[in-house]
């Protein structure tokens, strides 16, 4: 059960409506997690620049962006957050090799170098504490220059914000969501239940 009980659509004030509009038409559904942050309807109103910022066309593609929300999520440990990016990913239109060969990211031959150090990288930054090495920067920075490294740590961080909130609300899983994630993931880690559980999905030495 949620700990905080989401708002009604009809209840949001007008000044939240539009952040509810942009993650409708972005995400396809209506999300709990920003129905329950319209309780503080400041933050809602400032993430919608943050999301928005992070996810704009930039010197990173889109595909990667998501590849590296979900394995920032999954190594945080967030179910929801996971099957939030799961079904992005099919939204987005990733490379189905590279959703099916996910888990096997570091050995699978779906991913170049350059994606291989991009998804090491958000896994060890959405890891508690932060296990990122100084070998895995300096493999990262042999492939992205600083702007498109600091967009990588940007889709990573704000995953890092929304794994913790959700995992701390326990925030309830929508229905598509929830099926996608079931159909991509299920049986490999993920499941629904305990939305903090950390996902069996440990970087290879």
């Amino acid at each position: 059960m949620p700990r905080i009980k989401p708002m009604q659509v009809e209840e949001l004030p007008d000044d939240v409506r539009p952040v509810l509009e942009f993650a409708q038409q972005t995400m396809g559904f209506t999300p709990n997690d920003v129905l329950t942050m319209a309780h503080w309807p400041e933050l809602l109103q400032a993430m919608l620049p943050l999301v928005g910022t992070t996810f704009s066309p930039g010197a990173v593609d889109m595909e990667l962006k998501r590849l590296v929300a979900l394995i920032t999520s999954m190594s945080g440990g967030c179910q929801y957050c996971v099957a939030h990016n799961a079904f992005g990913m099919l939204e987005d239109g990733v490379d189905p090799a590279k959703r099916d060969a996910i888990w096997e990211y570091p050995t699978s031959d779906a991913f170049s170098d350059a994606e291989r150090a991009a998804l090491a990288f958000a896994q060890s930054v959405g890891h508690t504490p932060n296990r990122l090495t100084d070998a895995e920067y300096e493999n990262l920075a042999a492939h992205f220059d600083d702007r498109q490294i600091m967009e990588l740590a940007g889709v990573a961080c704000l995953f890092a914000f929304l794994n913790r909130w959700n995992s701390t609300f326990n925030t309830q899983l929508e229905a598509g969501p929830r099926e996608q994630a079931e159909a991509l993931l299920g049986g490999r880690g993920w499941e629904v239940g305990d939305l903090r559980r950390r996902l069996r999905h440990e970087r290879r030495e």
